[in-house]
C-alpha cells in the first residue's frame, strides 16, 4: 500500500509540475524558438494570418463574395492546420491544468475584441504577415520587412494603450459591464477537466496517423507543430502582446526579454539552414520594407492591444474559452480575407515596399551581427525601463 501511495504521490507531484504551475517564460520562449526552427526545417516558417485568411476565404466563397477554385480546404491547408493545432493544444493544456472556462466579457470588451481582430487582419495583409509571420518569422529570416513591422508594432501598442487609458478616464462604462463565466475550473481535486484534456490530447496526437493513412503525412506534421505551440503558450502565457505593451503599461520586461532571446535563437537557426543551402536564402523575405511593414505593424499593434491577444495569442486564449478572443479571430479572418481581395484587385500590394534580404546587402556576418545588436538593444531597453519606469503610461 505504501508503494502504491508513493507512486500516486510521485505521479501527482509530476503532474502538478507540468499542469499545476506556470512554466518559466524564458524557457517557454526558447522552446517556441527551437520548435519554430524545426518547423522551418520541416517545410516553412510559422505564421497565423494565412490560416485565418483561409478561414475567411472559405466563408466568403461559400457566400459567393470571393471566387477561388484553387482554394485549399482548411483541414488540408498548412496554415489552417497550424492554427487548429494551436487552438486544440491550448484547449487541452487548459483542461489538463483545470483552467478552462467559457468567459464572456462585458459587451464593450466584446466589441473591442471584434474591432481589434478587424485591425489585425488588415495590418497582417499590409505587412505580409501577422506579428508571428510578418515580424517574428520575417526577422528570423533576415528580412528587413520584419524590422519595419517591429517598429510599427511598438508604435501601435503605444497608441492602443493610450486609447485604453483615455477610455478608462472618459468612457469607463464601456468595459465595466457584466461578465459571465461558465464551466469554471474545479477549486480542489483533479475533477473532470483533466480527463477531458487527456482525451482531447490523445485525439490530437492520433489525428496525424489518420492523415498519414489518407496520404497527407505533411498535414499531420503541421497539426502536431501547432499542438506543441499551443501547449507551450498556454502553460507559460508567453505573449508577444505583452512584449510590446507591458513596457508602456506596467514597465514589466519579462516577455520583452523572452521575445528577444527567442528571436535570437530562431534567427540563428534559420540562418544555419539558409547558409547551408538546406533552405532557399530568400524564403520568407517579403516586399514590405518600409511602408507595408510599418503601416501594417501599426494597425496590427493597435488591434492586438484592443483585442488582448495577437495572432497566436488570440488563438491560444480562445482555446481557454475566452469569447472575446473568438470574436477577435472572426474579425481577423473576415478582415484578412476582404482586405487582401481589395488590395489585389486595386493593385496596391506592389506599392507596399521592397523585399530586402539583409545578407545580400551587408554579407552574412554583418547581417547576423546587426540583428543580434538590435535584439540586444531591445533586451537592454526592457531591463532599463523595468528599473527606471520612464516610459510607463500608468
Amino acid at each position: 500500500m505504501e508503494t502504491g501511495n508513493g507512486k500516486g504521490s510521485i505521479f501527482r507531484e509530476q503532474y502538478e509540475v507540468l499542469f499545476g504551475r506556470r512554466w518559466p517564460v524564458v524557457t517557454a520562449a526558447l522552446l517556441v524558438a527551437t520548435t519554430h526552427v524545426f518547423l522551418f526545417a520541416f517545410e516553412r516558417p510559422w505564421t497565423v494570418s494565412d490560416g485565418t485568411r483561409n478561414w475567411g476565404d472559405w466563408l466568403f466563397r461559400g457566400l459567393g463574395v470571393i471566387q477561388g477554385a484553387d482554394l485549399i480546404a482548411p483541414w488540408l491547408f498548412s496554415g489552417s492546420l497550424l492554427n487548429l493545432g494551436l487552438l486544440g493544444g491550448a484547449c487541452a493544456a487548459a483542461l489538463l491544468s483545470r483552467e478552462f472556462a467559457i468567459r464572456v466579457a462585458p459587451a464593450g470588451e466584446l466589441v473591442k475584441g471584434s474591432v481589434g481582430g478587424l485591425l489585425m487582419g488588415a495590418g497582417a495583409v499590409l505587412a505580409f504577415g501577422c506579428n508571428i509571420g510578418g515580424f517574428f518569422s520575417a526577422l528570423s529570416a533576415l528580412s528587413l520587412s520584419g524590422v519595419a513591422m517591429m517598429i510599427g508594432l511598438g508604435i501601435g501598442a503605444y497608441l492602443g494603450l493610450r486609447y485604453l487609458l483615455w477610455e478608462v478616464e472618459h468612457w469607463p462604462r464601456l468595459s465595466t459591464g457584466r461578465s459571465r463565466t461558465r464551466c469554471a475550473p474545479h477549486a480542489a481535486g483533479m475533477g473532470v477537466q483533466p480527463i477531458l484534456g487527456g482525451l482531447l490530447l490523445a485525439a490530437l496526437l492520433s489525428l496525424p496517423f489518420a492523415y498519414n493513412a489518407f496520404g497527407y503525412t505533411p498535414q499531420g506534421g503541421f497539426l502536431l507543430f501547432g499542438v506543441a505551440f499551443g501547449m507551450v503558450f498556454q502553460r507559460s502565457r508567453f505573449c508577444l502582446v505583452r512584449a510590446f505593451r507591458e513596457p508602456f503599461m506596467t514597465g514589466e520586461g519579462d516577455h520583452t526579454r523572452a521575445a528577444a532571446l527567442a528571436l535570437a535563437v530562431s534567427m540563428l537557426g534559420f540562418s544555419i539552414l539558409k547558409f547551408a543551402d538546406l533552405k532557399d536564402a530568400t524564403t520568407w523575405v517579403f516586399p514590405g520594407f518600409w511602408l507595408g511593414g510599418l503601416l501594417g505593424g501599426t494597425l496590427f499593434g493597435v488591434g492586438m492591444v484592443l483585442a488582448g491577444g495577437c495572432g497566436a495569442g488570440s488563438i491560444w486564449r480562445a482555446g481557454e474559452g475566452h469569447v472575446k478572443l473568438w470574436l477577435a479571430i472572426l474579425g481577423f479572418s473576415i478582415s484578412g480575407s476582404l482586405v487582401r481581395e481589395a488590395i489585389v484587385r486595386w493593385e496596391i500590394r506592389q506599392r507596399m515596399g521592397t523585399a530586402v534580404f539583409l545578407p545580400n546587402v551587408t554579407g552574412w556576418a554583418p547581417a547576423l551581427l546587426l540583428v543580434l545588436v538590435l535584439l540586444a538593444a531591445w533586451y537592454l531597453f526592457a531591463v532599463w525601463n523595468e528599473k527606471a519606469g520612464k516610459l510607463r503610461l500608468t
